[in-house]
């Protein structure tokens, strides 16, 4: 399923997750600074935010944990199994939520990898030639909670959520 054909620009579409997600620690990874960015940087002096290029995350920024990770310009540049690693490592053990804006033409990527990785289709973005897709990823809400898991189909319901093996 392809997200759907947005009728805002990418920058406001990031500048309206920023505003929204409001992330007290930030890590942004791509080729080039985001005006999105620089400008919630400027309105939002208490928000730390850490920066890295597409070779990789330097060891200290990995360390870190973040409430928000953007990637955008990076896979573009990337061997399909580094922007891989990058995007799973940074999912896995970096950031709560996780954003990748990239152009699928320009890279041998396609929706179903980002499907892999527990991403949604939130935007596309059309201007003359180029897409933009824009995944997110969030640790809180990527998996629903199934409807057998509660106290009715528990051996014995009394004792649901009140003892752990």
């Amino acid at each position: 399923m392809s997200a759907i054909l947005s009728t805002r620009t990418p920058q406001q579409a990031l500048a309206a997750l920023l505003e929204r997600e409001n992330p007290a620690r930030l890590l942004t990874v791509g080729a080039c600074d985001l005006p999105a960015i620089s400008a919630f940087s400027a309105t939002h002096a208490d928000c730390r935010i850490c920066r890295a290029d597409i070779t990789g995350l330097p060891a200290e920024v990995a360390a870190q944990r973040f409430d928000l990770a953007i990637v955008a310009d990076c896979l573009e540049h990337l061997p399909k199994r580094s922007a891989l690693e990058l995007i799973a490592g940074i999912r896995n053990l970096n950031a709560h939520r996780l954003t990748v804006m990239v152009d699928l033409q320009a890279c041998d990527w396609n929706e179903a990898d980002f499907y892999a990785l527990a991403m949604q289709a939130s935007e596309r973005f059309q201007r003359e030639q180029q897409t933009l897709h824009l995944f997110t990823y969030d640790l809180h809400d990527y998996k629903q909670v199934p409807d057998w898991l509660n106290a009715k189909f528990w051996a014995n319901p009394q004792n649901f959520g009140k003892y752990w093996w």
